[in-house]
């Protein structure tokens, strides 16, 4: 049987480099939802090998057909198992540097695992909380932001107020999004927000425990309006941190909808 003879690269037409005449750049062109494997090391001094979803663009003059996607997945090969917090700045310089790019952004999004005790009787249990790293870069100039979605029981203030018995509370998630100017662990940021919620979520409870947090959270109402204030305090007095979002959402129990608030500040624009 005859085979086809190789074809040299150089004789590969390069589509994607070719010329463009509608004169229309693209925000953003690359790959979404590529899984791959990161380590993390978390504030103990272990390292947790975890799978993280990545996102990867970057900007597309005017004049380009097309971008290298295959070049993407090549700089997360390139790490391997080496991406952490610490080298995913790098890996966006060198994404955009590879691709002839002035803009790019990367998505990193990942569970993260916590070793927590629980109130009363001190079982341990992991918790998962959904982490995310998200870097920007223009000009040469890089930005890194940390995203935390963490999961808290609120009860409402109202409920308690007007009920003779009990109050209705809920599931809540706090996404709170900070961009810092010195190192800050995840764990800090969950802990900021585990400490002003109603009360905090374990993946274990024993009979003991489960008294304790439905009694915290009875003596510690929250609105999704306090939550957001209160986690906005913390961060305020935290030299650390240069801007923040912060969102509550509370999976209402005696409603068929969520509520909902979201505050923002920016030192460097000292708005709020």
């Amino acid at each position: 049987m005859n085979q086809a003879a190789p074809v040299a690269h150089k004789d590969i037409p390069d589509v994607q480099n070719s010329l463009d005449t509608r004169e229309i750049p693209i925000d953003k062109v690359g790959i979404k939802d590529i899984r791959h494997p990161i380590v993390v090391r978390d504030r103990s001094g272990r390292e947790q090998h975890t799978i993280a979803m990545f996102n990867m663009y970057v900007s597309l003059p005017h004049n380009f057909k097309g971008t290298h996607m295959s070049r993407f997945v090549e700089t997360l090969n390139d790490h391997e198992y080496e991406i952490s917090v610490e080298s995913f700045k790098s890996m966006i310089e060198e994404m955009t540097r590879i691709l002839d790019a002035k803009i790019g952004h990367v998505e990193m999004t990942f569970p993260y695992f916590i070793n927590k005790a629980a109130p009363v009787s001190g079982v341990r249990s992991l918790m998962d909380y959904e982490v995310s790293f998200i870097g920007d870069i223009k000009d040469g100039k890089s930005r890194v932001t940390v995203k935390v979605v963490v999961p808290v029981t609120s009860l409402c203030p109202c409920s308690k107020d007007i009920s003779d018995r009990g109050a209705h509370n809920q599931r809540s998630h706090v996404t709170l999004q900070v961009r810092t100017q010195k190192f800050i662990w995840i764990e800090e940021l969950i802990d900021i927000v585990e400490q002003v919620a109603s009360c905090e979520l374990y993946g274990l409870l024993k009979r003991p425990d489960e008294k304790y947090v439905t009694e915290r959270a009875y003596d510690n109402p929250k609105f999704v309006e306090d939550m957001v204030r209160d986690v906005a305090i913390q961060l305020k007095s935290d030299e650390r941190i240069e801007a923040y979002t912060i969102e509550s959402e509370n999976f209402e129990s005696i409603h068929n909808h969520s509520a909902y608030a979201m505050l923002s500040f920016d030192k460097d624009t000292q708005t709020n």
